[in-house]
């Protein structure tokens, strides 16, 4: 970490995701899903400036990974890296999942409320009760404050408890069979009580499976179940187990079933990459933050095989170069960083691997820590193996390569059939696109706009603005045709908007919040020595320029 890193934390913090959100959807970024319904927990709608950013980030992994190999990079084995593309069905015989573990394995540990019957993620129900509002309420505090070090007395509890908690928290055992118990010992109290131990005091749950109360309204929880995270659904016209199928909850097995069909109608040979990107479904029990945890989502993943002897070469590429990707879109601050997980955190898959890294960044719900925006992992051979057995093509699936094995006669190798391991570089798309959206987001109280949005010219869903200062003297007809070729021109990168409404103030204010990068007015001079005036969005500078200059003074800018 450097010596900065106490301010990347300090910004972070600053930045409120309620504002964030609020911005989201005033300028057709963000939407709720279906929420002229009242919405539905854990979907979200792109608008137009958001699915043309999400389009822009797609595509930045696609062409980058794909289509240049990495850029051009050479890999370990001195080499150009090759990558080829699928695009896989969502809906896959549910033997693949059978085969995978996820239908036996794939499940988190829920707890339900004996009262207001909520469910929530076992490990998530100590984060929630930090930020819940009956906790929030007792405590005096808001849930951005540190709430580990907060006193409570016991005299004070009590009061809570009559004035406020039996609407807030009407679930709290307090309120139960073991009230005497509970307001005996807040009367006894002598010293001040941690916020923690008087939750679980209130909760009277000190003695149970589950030390906690409820988030939501104090009641007692049911021991950890396990529940499983795939969505269900039927095929055909008869519902039942034969015809059960899942919406996949990863993208990742579409390649390793098409492993065999890819070398088998492709000049490719290991080391080589398949990439995919597409929705993917889990079931979450408690989304939240926004779009960091949804039940819909899209994945960005590589499935990059090689020789079980070269695992260690590759995978300490793929972490290297995802981390500086993200680096070069503008997330290269110490909001940043890359974490090696311990041998305890290792999925099943990677227990004999490499390892796993994630590429975390710190985002303003997860300040001062990080969250997960890609996870680069070894997953050996696991994958292959369990399609090989549960297919029963066995060493069918092995891949044979000509350039190893022993030296026959004529000193050529024979060759060698083996299960080649795999290398997994899995970015979440729609986390990226909310960790350009958190990085981007800069407050500045001294615009009309009090906040502009710094985007990396790459993924600007607006490219450039032309503006007629005014809607006569011909000055729109000069501003509408400059906006014709620059769509031609740069239209495939994002958008070109025109505007002829409201102040130029306004309409630079607009463009602030929508991240655009440029913008370009055409005014009098405009008409009589052929120049306009260009708006830089970062350092609101303005300068002029000539009319038939402006294609290659943005392509310049935007690196194209």
């Amino acid at each position: 970490m450097t010596d900065n890193a106490p301010d990347a934390t300090a910004d972070a913090q600053k930045k409120s995701m309620d504002d964030i959100m609020a911005l989201c959807k005033r300028r057709g970024l963000i939407y709720q899903a279906s929420e002229i319904y009242g919405g539905i927990n854990g979907f979200w709608d792109y608008g137009p400036l958001g699915a043309q950013l999400k389009k822009n980030l797609r595509d930045a992994w696609w062409n980058d990974v794909v289509l240049m190999g990495c850029n051009g990079k050479t890999g370990p084995n001195g080499k150009p890296v090759r990558i080829v593309p699928v695009d896989t069905c969502i809906i896959q015989n549910p033997k693949v999942w059978e085969a995978s573990g996820h239908v036996g394995g794939f499940s988190d540990p829920m707890q339900t409320c004996r009262q207001c019957k909520k469910l929530f993620r076992a490990d998530h129900v100590p984060d929630l009760l930090s930020k819940s509002s009956w906790v929030c309420d007792l405590a005096g505090v808001t849930e951005k404050d540190e709430q580990e070090s907060i006193l409570v007395d016991g005299t004070a509890a009590l009061t809570w408890t009559k004035k406020k908690g039996s609407k807030l928290a009407p679930g709290l055992a307090v309120f139960r069979d073991q009230a005497n118990e509970i307001i005996a010992t807040l009367k006894s109290s002598t010293a001040p009580i941690p916020l923690t131990m008087l939750i679980r005091i209130l909760g009277a749950t000190t003695e149970k499976p589950s030390p906690w109360p409820c988030p939501n309204c104090g009641g007692e929880l049911t021991e950890p179940r396990e529940f499983n995270l795939m969505f269900f659904s039927y095929t055909g016209a008869v519902f039942d187990e034969e015809n059960k199928v899942y919406l996949r909850p990863e993208t990742a097995q579409g390649i390793f079933i098409n492993f065999k069909n890819v070398v088998d109608t492709t000049r490719v040979g290991v080391p080589f990459g398949i990439a995919q990107t597409g929705k993917a479904f889990r079931n979450e029990v408690t989304p939240r933050n926004f779009t960091f945890r949804s039940r819909e989502f899209e994945q960005m993943e590589i499935e990059f095989f090689c020789h079980p002897d070269d695992t260690a070469d590759w995978y300490a590429f793929w972490r290297d170069w995802r981390m500086k990707w993200w680096q070069g879109l503008g997330l290269a601050g110490d909001n940043l960083q890359l974490r090696e997980h311990d041998r305890d955190e290792l999925a099943h898959y990677a227990k004999e691997g490499a390892g796993t890294s994630d590429i975390e960044y710190r985002f303003p719900f997860t300040a001062p820590g990080f969250g997960e925006l890609e996870g680069i992992a070894d997953r050996t051979d696991f994958d292959l193996r369990q399609h090989a057995e549960h297919s029963g093509l066995g060493d069918k699936l092995k891949y044979f390569d000509p350039t190893r094995g022993e030296l026959a006669k004529n000193g050529q190798p024979k060759g060698e059939r083996y299960f080649p391991h795999v290398i997994e570089p899995s970015a979440g798309l729609d986390r990226g696109v909310l960790a350009v959206l958190c990085e981007a987001y800069t407050p500045d109280p001294g615009r009309p706009s009090k906040v502009y949005m710094k985007f990396h010219p790459r993924l600007s869903p607006i490219k450039a603005a032309v503006f007629p200062l005014v809607k006569k003297d011909g000055m729109p007809e000069v501003a509408d045709k400059l906006r014709a070729e620059l769509v031609q021109r740069f239209g495939r990168y994002g958008a070109i908007e025109y505007d002829e409404k409201q102040s130029i103030g306004k309409r630079y204010a607009r463009m602030d919040e929508a991240g655009c990068p440029f913008c370009f007015t055409i005014d009098g001079e405009t008409l009589t020595d052929g120049t306009v005036t260009v708006r830089d969005r970062d350092t609101l500078a303005q300068e002029r320029i000539a009319l038939d200059a402006v294609g290659d003074f943005l392509a310049e800018k935007l690196g194209l």
